[in-house]
């Protein structure tokens, strides 16, 4: 580990651990006040280290799925369940993702910075366009998730924070307008932990991506690609792992070590009953069924070979690689082997299963496990103290970010082919078939389902879901979360060689016995509620979000 991503995470200590008080949270009170801060340059650095403390949290990360028909959250009290079922309301808004203290850091740093004498020109830029970037992925996450809020600088008081709510196309040139500023004042090579070029790009990218601006989203992707800095990584597990960290896919992660910023209970939280985990986020049914076949034909395809009863046999290999499904071999957090049974509720020899989903509020109701960042369970020392450092960008997005973009402006091209190839073919999977996958629209589906396996996990379905309509015109979360959540139901040979196989599952069993809860999506969910003390404590912020 080099000594500059030492430093920045380590400068939390000191500047991270300024508390903030007030209506915005921008007055720092203990080691970088007023009066003793802004004196020197590396005042400045530890303050934006400050700014880093709080620009993306990697539990959310984990849980945004939950959100989706990709997961399921079942402790009620961690905020994720309400809106995956749609019972949240702007009394009871479940998890909030509004909030100005990151951002009125920001604001401060981009104020106080103009104080500080003989500042190296060429740092002081680097050192705002940062905090620029770290404020407008704040608003790209709030704009998008609640359509429009108050833009707020650096207010004297209270009441100068009280400001209406901006319209959602405002905001968004906010942004733009925020990391085009920026996006020349960043380095393209960056040390770990820091928000460099590329993370500004992808910022854009992706904020255009979803608002359909084709035009721009392809652009950013392109100069992403150009910059030559990323690669994708051999091996699509390694990504999820500590041994993954470092690697050149990753263009901006959520930094956490052990012994100065520990990322707690996520990991932990994510494991099954019979290993001490509390299965808070876990993913669904829905996933498996949207993996292709290994032979790249889709399950419900003449001659994919696809078995209902054996529904994890001889699928992408993404599908083992994210999900630990029943019969799968694990590895506990002790190191052993384990074959992971949620299907039976007893175990051979008599024994409770304490993993079937009726035996614990801790065990996964859906009958799955996530094995993205928790395989293997013993490379954390402490699974509820880790250093897992879970991904916000990589550069297999922007690959198909491009490819999205490009298929909608322009139809399928070489270009497209190629990009989607490189992602598919890095686990294994066959090339796109390009008779079956000629029309923009086939071409489509492709990439919608490409993106959704590849990314199953990292909280990207619920904005897509969100953004993607289906033929009728309705967001395709209209059809994906109405309806019942269902497990599979099964056996478990515990004696069997096969771990695709292992499971036996069946389809036709009553529908009683497969329910985990019942979800409703009403169009207006595409915005969630403004959270009522929002809206009580700032009389000018205006209505909340229609039918709420």
């Amino acid at each position: 580990m080099n000594n500059l991503y030492k430093y920045l995470l380590a400068g939390l200590l000191t500047a991270g651990s300024v508390s903030c008080s007030g209506f915005l949270d921008t007055a720092p009170r203990n080691q970088l006040s007023q009066k003793t801060a802004w004196k020197t340059p590396e005042d400045a650095e530890k303050f934006l280290v400050g700014c880093y403390d709080g620009w993306e949290s990697g539990g959310t990360i984990l849980y945004m799925d939950c959100l989706s028909d990709f997961g399921f959250s079942f402790h009620a009290h961690e905020g994720f369940r309400s809106i995956g079922n749609g019972t949240m309301s702007p009394t009871s808004p479940g998890a909030s993702f509004y909030g100005y203290g990151t951002i009125g850091r920001c604001n401060l740093l981009l104020k106080q910075i103009e104080e500080i004498p003989n500042m190296p020109e060429a740092q002081k830029k680097r050192i705002i366009a940062e905090a620029k970037v770290i404020r407008a992925y704040q608003y790209f996450t709030m704009n998008f998730l609640y359509g429009g809020v108050p833009i707020i600088e650096l207010p004297q008081n209270a009441d100068e924070a009280r400001l209406p709510r901006k319209t959602e196309a405002e905001v968004r040139a906010y942004i733009a307008k925020d990391l085009d500023e920026a996006i020349p004042d960043l380095e393209a090579n960056v040390t770990r932990g820091r928000l460099g070029k590329g993370a500004a790009l992808a910022i854009r990218m992706r904020e255009a991506l979803y608002y359909g601006d084709w035009e721009v989203a392809k652009a950013k992707a392109k100069e992403i690609i150009d910059l030559n800095v990323y690669s994708l990584e051999p091996s699509y597990q390694k990504l999820f792992t500590i041994a993954g960290q470092g690697s050149a896919e990753i263009i901006a992660a959520v930094q956490y070590l052990e012994t100065v910023k520990p990322h707690y209970t996520s990991i932990g939280s994510m494991l099954n009953n019979s290993v001490g985990g509390w299965s808070s986020m876990v993913p669904t049914a829905n996933l498996i069924n949207l993996y292709e076949m290994k032979t790249g034909l889709t399950t419900d395809e003449s001659g994919s070979g696809y078995d209902a009863t054996h529904p994890f046999k001889d699928r992408d290999p993404r599908m083992a690689m994210t999900v630990c499904y029943p019969g799968a071999n694990y590895i506990t957090p002790e190191g052993k082997t384990a074959i992971y049974n949620t299907l039976d509720q007893t175990l051979p020899g008599g024994k409770k299963n304490e993993d079937y989903p009726e035996s614990a509020n801790n065990s996964s109701k859906t009958g799955l496990t996530w094995n993205k960042y928790t395989a293997p369970a013993n490379q954390y020392a402490d699974v509820w103290s880790t250093n897992a450092s879970p991904i916000v960008f990589r550069y297999a997005e922007v690959l198909l970010s491009y490819a999205e973009a490009e298929n909608e402006l322009n139809g399928p091209s070489a270009d497209v082919y190629a990009k989607i190839n490189l992602v598919r073919q890095r686990v294994g999977m066959p090339a796109v078939d390009q008779t079956k996958y000629g029309t923009k629209d086939k071409l489509r589906e492709l990439i919608r389902r490409e993106r959704s396996v590849e990314f199953a996990g990292e909280g990207l379905r619920r904005a897509d879901i969100l953004r993607w309509k289906g033929a009728d015109g309705k967001m395709i979360a209209e059809t994906v979360l109405n309806g019942p959540l269902q497990r599979m139901v099964g056996t478990v040979d515990m004696t069997g060689t096969n771990p695709e196989t292992r499971a036996t599952i069946n389809p036709s069993a009553p529908a009683e016995a497969k329910l985990v809860e019942n979800r409703i999506f009403k169009p207006h969910f595409r915005y969630l509620p403004i959270p009522q003390w929002v809206i009580d404590r700032n009389p000018n912020f205006g209505k909340n979000n229609p039918d709420y």
